[in-house]
């Protein structure tokens, strides 16, 4: 995956020639393990059942939704955007889950085992941030652009047809190599264990996803990323406390033993040491990470859609909290994972005694499956392929529901059928969420077959999708950014980007193809390039060629409600009674902070601006200030707690001691345990209401029944 060993003081050294030559030879080396961990039963029953299984959950929580709830998933305000009514226990469960794909489990275990203590950290830093800052901006969304479906909405109303076809297209780009990676990474990784053919697992994994997807939407997603993320972290916690406390472990003091014993050498790292802190490949793949899943946040229009699901008081509570407890997954798993497997790979419980992990192994996500069955038995193992799984699957669910609600409304209700009803667009939606299925399916293929690793992805898609992040987020923060610098400052920034990646790999590995362009320093560059330089280019057109924005204008955003009958839903005490005049000096408030379909027209694109009123009341508009003040506060605070003032200090020449590494491994545990608490526990104490207005209904349902 990405090059090791390589110091930006040795680029061209004859030891980074070294680690190309020896990552080229390494990918001839085949994805199938040395020794079989599965039956090939065992990874189609996994698959197959598991997707039958969450297909007839979902099926039943969208009758128990509708009948008892008043939830129908057969509205698209309700399939795409779930009625913006989800709390903080289940948004927070959510984004969670949406995030904790399987390189913050798997591959976070195989890369410490590449590059020791450190990665875990530079990992953890490299998920949290991302969130804290995506609350920030979708309570600004909510201010702003109170009735978006997707990001891009708010693209073409501000900047017409043009930029709306540019981020469209970015957008996509960036959910199909973020959804095809992973779909690719556990495909790779399902056949290294099993045996199943890549192209079996690379069809039957999306498969699943596609039926309960298309019946339940985005509540849906919802609910099943609760159900993935419970079993997830049950196992993952299982995994950390079964490992650390087998015999041939003896606990973090005995791992610390064992991990000295093996005596590895890292080149990069001070000393050689797996137990220090000062990796130099450690922290130029954590700058790397940081960038790539910016983008993978910001320019993936699922996360724009689960703060526009999200109640107002629910969208900074549930992202913040979702911020802190991702961080205990690469923490815990990647600590006491991926050094355990240094610890016994030399010694005669190593299953594959006496040879070692290969490059291609490793990269391939091999090293958890290795650890679990050396320590635990098949028993583990096939809950992993579970762990698998589930993180795959809750990754595709909401790339599913994001590309369809682009396919739908973003491209179909704009440019094909503006005047398409309510029931039409569902009709859009669900066609979109097959084919994506479909489209995913092969093109995942497709990158196994040219060669690509999910490592691969993980450089390029920095490139192409850092541009449009700055543009997007200057959209809704500043006013004076134009349509010219929202349409040129992303592709300068692409170009730029490209150019000083391709040129950095032709000069640093000889030649341009898929090894050497991932490389780590030529990604690096390139990534930040893409990153910055498109807010150079936009601040720079935006002062030459200057330009106002009134915010007023999104409120033109209409909810897909006025044309169809009525939902089953009853009305809200939110709804919006009329518009009032222009003259009128009393405007319309809600009684809560949480939009719903109002019963009259919206404003719409003819309506002067001066008669358009914001559908929340001032009361509730400062409300939402209050929480973007908190907002803003908490991103600076995780920024600084988890990129300087945590990892930065231990970046220096010193190796963890016994006791100060037994402290460390002990908190990355608890950690975990704090994640169960936030996003399995809290959501059930959350939505404590809706169950048992649930349960009541069906006991109630029950009496009828017998009688």
């Amino acid at each position: 995956m990405i090059s090791r060993d390589m110091t930006s003081q040795d680029k061209a050294s004859p030891l980074h020639k070294k680690v190309l030559s020896d990552y080229c030879l390494d990918n001839l080396v085949s994805l199938r393990m040395a020794v079989d961990l599965l039956s090939q039963g065992t990874g189609y029953g996994v698959i197959v059942g598991l997707s039958i299984v969450f297909c007839l959950i979902i099926l039943a929580a969208v009758k128990i939704q509708k009948r008892y709830l008043s939830e129908d998933s057969d509205q698209s305000e309700m399939f795409m955007v779930a009625n913006r009514s989800v709390g903080t226990g289940l948004t927070c469960s959510a984004v969670f889950s949406s995030w904790m794909w399987i390189n913050e489990s798997v591959f976070s275990a195989a890369y410490t085992y590449k590059w020791g203590v450190a990665l875990p950290v530079w990992w953890a830093s490299g998920l949290s941030f991302q969130i804290a800052l995506m609350a920030v901006l979708g309570i600004v969304a909510k201010l702003r652009v109170p009735y978006a479906h997707t990001s891009l909405e708010f693209m073409r109303r501000r900047y017409g047809s043009y930029a709306h076809g540019l981020f469209i297209v970015m957008n996509l780009i960036n959910n199909v190599f973020g959804c095809g990676s992973m779909i690719l990474a556990g495909s790779q990784l399902v056949t290294g264990m099993t045996g199943m053919h890549v192209i079996a697992a690379c069809v039957l994994i999306p498969a699943g996803v596609v039926l309960y997807t298309a019946v339940g939407g985005l509540k849906a997603t919802f609910l099943t990323d609760f159900l993935h993320t419970t079993i997830a972290l049950i196992l993952l916690i299982y995994f950390a406390i079964a490992v650390l406390s087998s015999q041939h472990i003896g606990g973090p003091a005995g791992l610390y033993d064992k991990i000295n014993a093996a005596n590895d050498h890292i080149d990069g790292n001070y000393k050689g040491s797996l137990l220090t802190f000062k990796s130099e490949p450690a922290i130029l793949f954590g700058l790397v990470l940081k960038l790539g899943n910016l983008a993978l946040v910001l320019m993936d229009t699922a996360f724009w859609q689960k703060s526009f699901a999200s109640e107002v008081h629910a969208t900074v509570p549930g992202y913040d909290l979702a911020s802190i407890a991702i961080i205990a997954i690469p923490w815990c798993t990647g600590t006491v994972i991926g050094l355990s497997a240094r610890a016994i790979e030399k010694t005669p419980v190593w299953i594959a005694y006496p040879d070692t992990l290969t490059l291609k192994q490793v990269n391939s996500g091999m090293v958890m499956p290795y650890v679990l069955e050396s320590l635990l038995g098949k028993g583990a193992t096939s809950g992993l392929l579970v762990l698998v799984f589930m993180a795959i699957t809750s990754t595709v669910s909401s790339s599913m529901i994001a590309v369809s609600s682009i396919i739908s409304l973003d491209f179909f209700r704009t440019y094909i059928n503006p005047q398409a009803s309510d029931r039409k667009i569902m009709k859009v939606s669900h066609l979109g969420v097959v084919f994506h299925g479909c489209f995913m399916a092969g093109f995942a293929i497709m990158l196994n077959y040219a060669g690509a690793t999910n490592n691969w992805s993980t450089y390029f898609r920095p490139i192409i999708a850092c541009p449009g992040i700055f543009p997007m987020m200057l959209t809704i923060l500043w006013s004076r950014q134009t349509r010219l610098a929202a349409i040129a400052a992303p592709a300068l920034g692409l170009c730029s980007g490209l150019a000083v990646w391709l040129g950095l790999s032709y000069k640093w590995g000889g030649a341009i193809d898929i090894n050497t362009t991932q490389l780590q320093l030529p990604g690096l560059y390139g990534a930040t390039t893409s990153f910055f330089s498109p807010l150079v280019y936009s601040v720079l057109i935006s002062l030459i060629w200057p330009g106002q924005f009134d915010w007023r204008e999104f409120l033109r955003i209409e909810l897909i409600e006025e044309k169809t009958p009525v939902s089953s839903s009853p009305p809200s005490t939110l709804a919006l009674d009329r518009i009032p005049d222009v003259n009128e000096e009393k405007k319309v408030a809600f009684e809560s902070t949480s939009p719903s379909p109002p019963l009259t027209i919206r404003p719409d694109t003819e309506t002067d601006l001066d008669a358009i009123v914001h559908p929340f009341g001032e009361d509730a508009i400062r409300h939402i200030k209050k929480w973007l003040k908190l907002a803003v506060a908490f991103f600076i605070l995780n920024v600084l707690v988890t990129i300087i003032l945590w990892p930065l200090p231990l970046y220096r020449n010193w190796i963890f001691t016994k006791n100060f590494f037994s402290g460390w491994v002990v908190m990355a545990m608890l950690w975990q345990w704090l994640a169960l608490v936030l996003v399995v526990v809290y959501p059930v104490y959350d939505g404590r209401h809706e169950i048992a207005k649930t349960m009541r209904g069906m006991l109630r349902d029950s009496g009828r029944f017998t009688e």
